[in-house]
Parts: C-alpha cells; sequence; structure tokens
C-alpha cells in the first residue's frame, strides 16, 4: 500500500487559499499522499455515471476537480498499519455544484475500496428528501454500470447499498437521534450541516458519531454543506469556524479536519460596494462552474431573486455563493442594518463604554417570559482633543428565562451561543434577568454618569418589577422615564441609521445583535416607521428596541449627573 510521511507532516492549513480561489487552484494544500493508493481512489470515482443526466456522463466528464481533491487526500491518506491521515473533513460549497450527487460518488468510492469485513458506512441528509436525492444518486450510479450492478445489490426499502464481496453497507438516511446511536462506522459523509443547526440534539449526534469512529482508525467523517440563510449557529457554526481557523493557521494541535471552503474573503463580504455581487468574482466560489452550472443562467436566476426584493436576493447568495449572512448582507428591513458590521467595535464593554463617556444613558425593554429582556447602553464619547465629532457609543446586553430553550427549540442553538459569548444569559432563577438588568443600571449609576433626570428610558409596559429594583437600591426617582414605543420611536430609529452610516455611532459588535437586527422588520406608517414586536413576528428585537430606548433619551442632549463614586471611592469598577 505504502507508507505516507510522519504525522508532524500532516498540515491542513492553507494560508494563500484567497490568490488559490482568484487563480482557480485547489484549497487543498500539499500532503505527503500515498500516490498509487490516491489515484486509484479517484480513477474510481471518475468511472462512476450521473444516473439523471442524458448519456449518463461519467464524473470524469461531469464533476470539477474539488471533488478529485477530496477522493484524493482521502483514500492516499491511509497508511500501512490502517490509520488514515486525513480523518475528518469539512467542505463548504454553494448550491447547483453537485454537491449531493458527489457525495454519493465518494461515499460509493469508499465501498469499492475498502478492505474492512461488513464495514460500515453511512450518509446523512438532513430532510428525508435529501436523504432520497442521494440514495437515488448512488443506486442510479450502481445500475448504469454492469460490473456494479453485480458486486453490489440495492435494497430500496431500508435505503442500504450492500457489498456482495464483503458484506459491507452503505446505509443512507435523514440525521436523527436514533439511528446515530451506538454505531460503529467506517465512514460518515453529512450533507447540509446547516440545515441542522437548529436541532437542539444536533451536537450530541455528532459526538456520537465521531466517537463511533474511534473504533476503526481508518474511519473518516466528511461533512459538505451550503452556507446557511441565516446567521450560523449551532453545530454548523462549530464546525465552520474551526474549519476556518484551520485554514488560516489558528489551529495547529491536534487537528484532524481537512478545510475545503469556497467562501469570499472576509474582507470581500463586509465591503460596502458589494463586490461579490459581481459575476466577474463569480469564479471563486464556484468549483463546478461550466458544468453542472453555467454564469449565464447563474446570472439569470440572480436578476430574478433580486426583482422580488431585499430578502430573496440576500437568500440567494447567501446558497449560490456562500455570501455569510451577518456579514456581507443584513437580514432585516431596517436601513441601519446595512451599515451596522462597519461600525463594530468588539473589544467595547460596558466598563470601556463608562471610561470613554461623557455622559451615558440607558434603555430597557422586554416583554413576557418568552421574552428577551434587553438593556442597552448608549455613551457619548469625551470631546476629542482634535476637536472631531464624538461618537455614540453603543453596548448591549440580554436576558432570557431557561424554559424559552424548550419553548422556542428553533432558535435555541442560537440562544446557547450568546450565551458564550457572553452576551446573554440565560437565566436559571426567574429574577434572575431583573438582578442582572439592575446591576447594569447600578453600575452606571456609581459611575456618575447617568443623567439626573431622564438617564434609564423603559418601555411602560411591565417595567413594576424593574423599577421596584432600581427603588430597593436607591436608583433617585426622575431616573427612569417611560419612552413611548411604537412610531414615537422613529426620531430613533432614523437617527441611529443616520449615525451609523456617518459613522458617528460605534457598537459593540455581538453576534447576538446581529441575529436581532435580521428579526427587525419595518413598517411604515404615514411619515414614521415601526419597527415592533408585532411587525417581528415571534422573532426576538427586544435588545434593539433598548437600544433605541436609550438613543432617545440621549439625542436630548443630556448632562451627567457627577458624583462618580467611582471617583470618590477610588473604585475603577463595581
Amino acid at each position: 500500500m505504502g507508507q505516507p510521511a510522519s504525522l508532524s507532516t500532516w498540515a491542513f492549513a492553507c494560508p494563500d487559499w484567497v490568490e488559490r480561489l482568484k487563480e482557480g487552484r485547489s484549497l487543498v494544500p500539499d500532503l505527503p499522499l500515498i500516490t498509487a493508493e490516491a489515484e486509484r481512489a479517484v480513477a474510481i470515482f471518475n468511472k462512476l455515471r450521473l444516473p439523471d443526466v442524458p448519456g449518463m456522463p461519467t464524473m470524469k466528464e461531469a464533476a470539477g476537480d474539488w471533488f478529485r481533491d477530496i477522493v484524493r487526500a482521502l483514500f492516499g491518506s491511509l497508511d500501512d498499519e490502517g490509520v488514515r491521515h486525513v480523518p475528518e473533513l469539512f467542505a463548504l460549497v454553494p448550491k447547483k455544484n453537485s454537491k449531493t450527487t458527489g457525495g454519493a460518488g465518494i461515499m460509493l468510492t469508499a465501498l469499492l475500496v475498502n478492505k474492512r469485513p461488513r464495514a460500515q458506512f453511512f450518509l446523512f441528509g438532513p430532510t428525508q428528501d435529501i436523504a432520497d436525492l442521494a440514495f437515488q444518486q448512488a443506486s442510479g450510479m450502481i445500475e448504469a454500470d454492469a460490473v456494479l450492478t453485480k458486486r453490489f445489490k440495492v435494497m430500496e426499502h431500508r435505503k442500504m447499498i450492500l457489498d456482495r464481496r464483503n458484506k459491507a453497507t452503505l446505509r443512507i438516511m435523514t440525521f436523527d437521534m436514533k439511528v446515530a446511536t451506538g454505531i460503529k462506522p467506517a465512514g460518515v459523509l453529512i450533507d447540509e450541516i446547516h440545515v441542522m443547526s437548529s436541532l437542539s440534539y444536533a451536537t450530541r449526534v455528532l459526538g456520537q458519531i465521531r466517537g463511533g469512529l474511534l473504533a476503526n482508525p481508518e474511519g473518516f467523517l466528511i461533512i459538505i454543506t451550503t452556507q446557511s440563510d441565516e446567521p450560523p449557529s449551532g453545530v454548523f457554526r462549530q464546525e465552520l469556524q474551526y474549519a476556518r481557523a484551520v485554514r488560516d493557521g489558528r489551529a495547529t494541535d491536534d487537528v484532524r479536519v481537512l478545510p475545503v471552503l469556497y467562501e469570499f474573503p472576509e474582507a470581500m463580504q463586509v465591503d460596502k460596494t458589494k463586490p461579490w455581487q459581481n459575476p466577474d468574482n463569480w469564479h471563486m466560489v464556484l468549483p463546478n462552474l461550466g458544468l453542472s452550472i453555467t454564469l449565464p443562467r447563474l446570472i439569470a436566476d440572480y436578476n430574478a431573486a433580486k426583482e422580488k426584493g431585499d430578502a430573496e436576493e440576500r437568500r440567494w447568495v447567501s446558497q449560490h455563493l456562500n455570501v455569510e449572512i451577518g456579514l456581507a448582507s443584513h437580514t432585516g428591513g431596517w436601513r441601519g442594518a446595512d451599515y451596522w458590521l462597519g461600525q463594530a467595535d468588539m473589544a467595547l464593554t460596558l466598563e470601556e463604554l463608562i471610561e470613554r463617556s461623557e455622559v451615558v444613558t440607558l434603555g430597557i425593554d422586554g416583554g413576557g417570559l418568552d421574552d428577551l429582556l434587553g438593556a442597552a447602553a448608549c455613551g457619548r464619547e469625551k470631546p476629542r482633543p482634535d476637536g472631531g465629532p464624538q461618537r455614540w457609543l453603543l453596548w448591549y446586553k440580554a436576558w432570557v428565562q431557561s424554559d424559552v430553550l424548550e419553548l422556542r427549540q428553533d432558535i435555541a442553538e442560537k440562544l446557547r451561543d450568546f450565551a458564550k459569548d457572553g452576551d446573554l444569559v440565560i437565566c436559571e432563577q426567574v429574577t434572575d434577568d431583573i438582578m442582572g438588568v439592575a446591576d447594569v443600571v447600578e453600575q452606571v449609576f456609581l459611575s456618575g454618569l447617568l443623567p439626573e433626570q431622564g438617564g434609564i428610558g423603559l418601555d411602560p409596559q411591565g417595567v413594576a418589577a424593574i423599577v421596584d429594583e432600581l427603588t430597593a437600591r436607591n436608583i433617585p426617582d426622575g431616573m427612569a422615564v417611560a419612552v413611548t414605543q411604537g412610531f414615537r420611536l422613529s426620531p430613533a430609529v432614523w437617527g441611529m441609521e443616520r449615525k451609523l452610516k456617518d459613522g458617528t455611532i460605534v457598537h459593540s459588535g455581538s453576534r447576538m445583535m446581529s441575529w436581532v437586527l435580521g428579526n427587525a422588520k419595518v413598517e411604515q406608517r404615514g411619515n414614521a416607521v415601526l419597527i415592533t414586536k408585532e411587525t417581528a413576528g415571534k422573532a426576538k428585537i427586544d435588545p434593539l428596541i433598548a437600544g433605541f430606548n436609550a438613543v432617545m433619551l440621549m439625542s436630548r442632549n443630556p448632562q451627567a449627573r457627577g458624583n462618580s463614586v467611582y471617583r470618590d471611592r477610588g473604585l475603577l469598577a463595581v
């Protein structure tokens, strides 16, 4: 078989990946593969035929080289001792690049090169339709070849393919907690993991699959997926972020994942000129261009999506160009979202905001127990030595009751992500949110930066518990005021979007707030604009409304109360 180089030489980083994308070169770095085994697997893959295309062309004719790169790396890394040195692979590729068909071909190739008797291979799809499509492609490839028809038995009712020679099997099924429990696979392919990110059990199932693979040193795990049509979250975000870290050389210890990511660099995605809209750049992220998809067809489809409005355009570019929602395009209807990402300061904490500000206002918003409770601080920067404009600084925090994660499982993984970031608190006790908000108010109050009157803006509805707690902490009457909601918030909505555009607002840049902005839906009523819970439906926008409340009070040009307890007591923080 041959023996590849030592483990120390298996480096999966690809620091020149942007240049490789522009030049149409492989995204797989140079690896010490066993050439004979790698090319044997590629030859097998190339002979498979597309069963649903006129003339049934071979994969050699119909598949892009990116598929062969994966096959070469995966099957050329198995050494004489039966250890696979590329045990995992994460591929991010847009739709229409024959991802599911190629995945079926890779798993058939795995069956054909496999030497383990009764080995079990699995292909998991996120839905029944995708799993059925993968099975039809795999079984169709077998039916299109007389040799394969003799070797394999296709069991339609079980969605299983049996190798008659050594009893190895390939099962194709939906990603489910029950079917993944207790398996000890020789190889697994997961298709469209981004669809699974909302499943509360997805991380556990993936952990079980990885645990089962440990029993087979030649075992492998392949994840092939498109980008999500909403901000990445849950298991998809975890896997994507790690793959990016490996690709960029930021993750180097005990690396097992080979990343193959067809995506624009972040600088292109956040560029306000939106270079990713230019079809001249699309070849960078479309490895099957000219085969399963052509540029004229894509351009026509993109123009049709644009005609249907911003939401459909954003969905289209996320799926067909791997443009990440929350990086290159916002997901809400508020104009301020167009400039949001460009004004992020990831280092901005509440303590930093207090240190840099001459006055601070606070906003609080929350509904019932199934809502978020949001708090926002808006600080006006101290005068600049150069006489430039004083920016406003925005910081956000939110709280959610723990049972919301059970009631709203569609967003539970996102909420857990935000909690890990430190921007959301999952309340174990029902009063944790009230106490947390009061802690924020008290911290700013003790700094002396709250105005004497009108420093804390509250939604008039459902604030009794908050007011009671502030009173118990000796926050003076008059500091907390009601901020009328609905169309009367329009000045804050317009003011924030203008200041975001001209660069005079800076915010703390949390992923939570990017998600919240995606939930914000705008309704025009006469000369006013509304961003409300009603127009957002069941989605969570409370922290954004809290920010509007704080901005509304700051727009009144308040002055700080003074008498900083920090200064008087020599404290830097509460």
